[in-house]
C-alpha cells in the first residue's frame, strides 16, 4: 500500500494567471476563491488571474494567493477521494499543510497568512536584506561563509532545500559577502534571490510581536494526519506544540532537505506538490530519485488525478 504525502509550496511559485483555470473548470473552486475575498482587503482573483506580476509578487499579495490556490486544489483531490496521510510545507506552506491536515480552519488559516505577508514586507522594509540560494556546497562551507561574513552584518542559513541547494538570508552587505566567500570555498554558484526581504532570519523580529498576537489568539486543534514542521522536520500533532514551532518559524531556517528525508524514512511513498509551481516536486528529485512528486496546480493536473482513480 502506497502512503500519500501532500506537500504545498511557499513564495517563489506564484504567476499570473494561477488558479483561473481551476475557477472557471470548478463549482467549489469559485466558492474557495470568493470566500476568500470576503476575509481578504484586496481583489485576490484579478491579481491572481491577471496580475500585474509586479503587484502579484510583493510578499503581502503573494502569500494569501498561493495559500488560496493550495487549498483550491487540496478541496479538488478530496472531492475525487485522494487525501494525504501526512502533509507538510515550505515555509508559507506549513499554514496550507496545516489547513489540510484539519488543525487551522480556512479563514483562519487565510487570515493569519494575509497578516503573516503584510508583517514580513513592512519587516523588509524596515529592515531591508536579501536572500541568495548557495548551490554545490555543503552546509559546513555554508556556515564557514555565514561565520566569514558576520562582520558586514547578520547573515545564516534559512532553507536548506536539497542536496547542494542551501538558501542564505540576512542584511545586503553580510549576504554578499557570504556569497563571495562560499564561491571561494568551491560552492558552484551563488545566487540572489528576487525578494523583499530576509526571510526566515533575524531581521524579521519585526515581524514577529504581531504574528505572535494572532497566533495566540486562534484556534488550532489536533490534525487528522501528522504534519511534519519546518522548524524541527518531525511529525507534530500537538496543538501548543504547532502553535510554538509557527512562532519559531518565522525566523528560523526551513530545514526541508530533513523533512523529505524523514517522510520517506517513515514509509511515505506517493507524494503531491498540491499547489502553483513545480519547485517542491525538483526537490524532492533532487534529495532522492527513488521518489517521484506529481505536481498538481491546474485543472489539467486535476483532471488526468480523476482518471487514475
Amino acid at each position: 500500500m502506497s502512503k500519500t504525502v501532500f506537500l504545498f509550496p511557499g513564495q517563489g511559485s506564484q504567476f499570473v494567471g494561477m488558479g483561473k483555470d481551476l475557477y472557471e473548470a470548478f463549482p467549489i473552486a469559485r466558492e474557495i476563491y470568493d470566500e476568500a475575498e470576503e476575509v481578504l482587503s484586496f481583489a485576490l482573483k484579478s491579481l491572481s488571474f491577471d496580475g500585474p506580476e509586479e503587484k502579484l509578487k510583493q510578499t503581502r499579495y503573494t502569500q494569501p494567493a498561493i495559500f488560496v490556490h493550495s487549498l483550491v486544489v487540496d478541496k479538488l483531490l478530496a472531492e475525487r477521494g485522494l487525501r494525504p496521510e501526512a502533509t507538510a510545507g515550505h515555509s508559507l506552506g506549513e499554514y496550507s499543510a496545516l489547513v489540510s491536515a484539519g488543525a487551522l480552519g480556512f479563514a483562519d488559516g487565510l487570515k493569519l497568512v494575509a497578516l503573516r505577508g503584510e508583517l514580513m514586507q513592512n519587516s523588509g522594509e524596515v529592515h531591508p536584506g536579501t536572500m541568495a540560494a548557495i548551490i554545490g556546497a555543503s552546509s559546513e562551507i555554508v556556515d564557514e561563509a555565514c561565520a566569514a561574513a558576520s562582520s558586514e552584518g547578520v547573515v545564516q542559513p534559512a532553507n536548506f532545500n536539497c542536496p547542494g541547494q542551501i538558501v542564505i538570508s540576512g542584511s545586503v552587505p553580510a549576504v554578499h559577502a557570504a556569497m563571495q566567500v562560499a564561491k571561494e570555498k568551491g560552492a558552484r554558484m551563488a545566487v540572489e534571490l528576487p525578494v523583499s526581504g530576509a526571510f526566515h532570519s533575524p531581521l524579521m523580529g519585526e515581524a514577529l510581536q504581531g504574528l505572535e498576537e494572532a497566533l495566540d489568539n486562534v484556534d488550532i486543534v489536533v490534525p487528522s494526519v501528522p504534519v511534519y514542521t519546518n522548524v524541527e522536520a518531525t511529525a507534530i500533532s500537538d496543538p501548543d506544540k504547532i502553535r510554538s514551532l509557527l512562532k519559531q518559524q518565522l525566523m528560523a531556517p526551513v530545514l526541508w532537505e530533513s523533512i523529505l528525508r524523514n517522510m520517506i524514512a517513515d514509509g511515505y511513498t506517493a507524494y503531491y506538490e498540491v499547489g502553483p509551481g513545480k519547485v517542491l516536486q525538483g526537490l524532492l528529485k533532487r534529495t532522492d530519485r527513488a521518489y517521484a512528486c506529481k505536481a498538481v496546480g491546474t485543472a489539467e493536473d486535476v483532471k488526468a488525478v480523476e482518471n487514475e482513480e
